[in-house]
């Protein structure tokens, strides 16, 4: 465990710039994930954050694949579609798109890109960048007025519609494809390289990237990997990778928990937990999951 309000410094890998972290006293077991930690630095999220998404590009290459290899990265992807879309076939669900009620307004596509967090606005605004005049682009207004609401209006009747027919557009699936690891896959694994994490450990911070955003505001990703830190070293730092990625899953499952009290947490109970106990760091298959009772192989 890490000491309270010990300034520690992270022994990056070779090449990377050491990144100080302040963190204050431990949480007790019954705090709640709805507000920041008393530790609260945003201004250290963000550098964790702009380390994420532009790295040392030769540091990282200079690090064994893990979860960037094809087979893993289809692995991920495959777990993933689990999660969003009840099922493993992830490459059947571009044209997705439904309201689950959990006041992100539509999910949609490979990855649950959502009206309301500013995704999915992202992803049709760069696609008619490069695709003028596709089937979405005249939703934008819409989606620019509804973004961080659960509200569909401009949307109705005609969006769903609209984006199941782009989804049979192969540069609109490739768009997708491109807009998942932008944001989400690509800074999940780099930031989990840099903080000495192993392919397991690239697993799960890609999976509570996608779960809770890459945001540095409170119970965003880079909140969550603050409190994680308050509790235990980074392989970087010289700890435990077991005892960081347990404490890390402690803080996932808990921000879940926070955001609906009903919400299911088999994500990280029956699968990304069980992993670990397992000790299978390197996500070698076959492996085995529980997804909403559902079973999983791969």
């Amino acid at each position: 465990m890490k000491r309270a309000g010990c300034l520690l410094l992270a022994a990056l890998p070779v090449g990377l710039t050491a990144v100080a972290y302040l963190f204050a006293p431990a949480h007790s077991e019954s705090d709640t994930l709805s507000k920041p930690a008393a530790s609260a630095t945003p201004g250290v999220r963000e550098e964790a954050k702009e380390s994420a998404e532009n790295p040392d590009d030769q540091a990282i290459a200079d690090l064994p694949p893990g979860l960037a290899a094809p087979a893993k990265k289809e692995l991920a992807q495959r777990f993933v579609a689990t999660a969003v879309n009840s099922t493993a076939e992830w490459r059947s669900t571009y044209g997705t798109i439904k309201d689950i009620g959990d006041g992100k307004g539509y999910t949609a596509g490979i990855i649950g890109f959502c009206t309301g967090t500013h995704d999915l606005l992202t992803l049709v605004e760069r696609y008619t960048e490069a695709h003028p005049g596709n089937g979405l682009a005249r939703y934008l207004p819409a989606l620019r007025a509804v973004d961080g609401t659960d509200s569909h209006e401009g949307l109705d009747p005609g969006f769903t519609a609209a984006w199941e027919a782009e989804a049979e557009v192969k540069a609109f699936r490739e768009a997708q494809e491109s807009e998942r690891d932008r944001v989400y896959f690509d800074p999940a694994v780099q930031l989990a390289k840099l903080d000495g994490l192993g392919t397991l450990g690239q697993f799960v911070y890609y999976d509570a990237m996608v779960f809770h955003g890459p945001d540095t505001a409170a119970n965003g990703f880079y909140d969550l990997r603050e409190r994680a830190l308050a509790e235990a070293d980074t392989p970087a730092e010289g700890g435990s990778e077991k005892e960081y990625l347990d404490a890390f899953l402690d803080v996932h499952r808990k921000a879940i928990g926070a955001k609906r009290p009903d919400s299911d947490t088999s994500r990280v109970d029956t699968a990304l937990r069980q992993f670990l106990h397992n000790g299978n760091l390197s996500l070698d298959t076959p492996l085995e999951w529980r997804m909403y009772g559902t079973p999983y192989t791969a």
